[in-house]
């Protein structure tokens, strides 16, 4: 499982954030800190790949967990979430390597949104893949799905329901990324990108296969 730790002040956040982590089958949150500085001893001595991080928290916030990690060369993927009066950090934020930035109060589609983003990440950085140049402007462009329930952009309506009718024809099995790409014609890459999207939208679900004798696979099912 992919690990996740929230590090969030106010007990019914923390719960929220636990609540909408816990709905994406891959995530897995592995504890709930209150300041920072608890969290900086977490993530000294445990692997967390994701962490979902408030800005103003007592003892240490946000920001200066955020440095002292970088400085320690811990590289959790992090998303930031903020009050709307914090704002005015968010160019040293950006620049420390957040994955994404959520404003207080969030709704669940945007923060399923910052939720497949690094999961697009990391699925592309924790494969043996060589990578095309499309493949990297994908991750460095991360597309997002708008806010109107619309397509995301750079998704294509017919590709999308060429995937959806082989899942739907496939519907008593599981598929890797790899097995659907070559049964529609595409790119792994761009099969995960759509998956991701059908998932946001609770189209499919995933699970992580760990007896593949090597690397975990995410596989699909309707």
């Amino acid at each position: 499982m992919i690990r996740v730790l929230i590090v969030e002040d106010d007990p019914m956040v923390a719960e929220i954030d636990k609540k909408y982590v816990e709905d994406v089958p891959q995530l897995t949150v592995v504890g709930i800190c209150n300041n920072g500085k608890d969290a900086l001893e977490v993530l000294k001595k445990s692997k967390v790949d994701l962490i979902i991080l408030d800005v103003y928290m007592p003892k240490l916030n946000g920001i200066e967990l955020l440095k002292e990690l970088r400085k320690m060369n811990i590289n959790s993927d992090v998303i930031m979430v903020t009050a709307a009066d914090e704002t005015k950090s968010l160019n040293e934020i950006l620049n420390l390597g957040v994955i994404d930035y959520l404003i207080k109060p969030f709704e669940y589609k945007r923060f399923l949104g910052a939720l497949n983003k690094f999961l697009e990440k990391y699925t592309l950085i924790n494969t043996n893949y060589k990578f095309k140049q499309s493949d990297i402007d994908i991750l460095i462009a991360n597309r997002n799905k708008d806010d109107s329930g619309n397509i995301k952009k750079g998704l294509n309506e017919k590709t999308l329901d060429m995937i959806r009718e082989f899942m739907k024809a496939s519907s008593e099995k599981l598929h890797t990324s790899e097995e659907i790409a070559e049964k529609v014609g595409l790119s792994r890459v761009t099969i995960r990108r759509y998956m991701n999207y059908m998932i946001e939208i609770k189209e499919i679900n995933s699970e992580i296969d760990y007896q593949t004798g090597g690397r975990p696979s995410i596989k699909y099912y309707i």
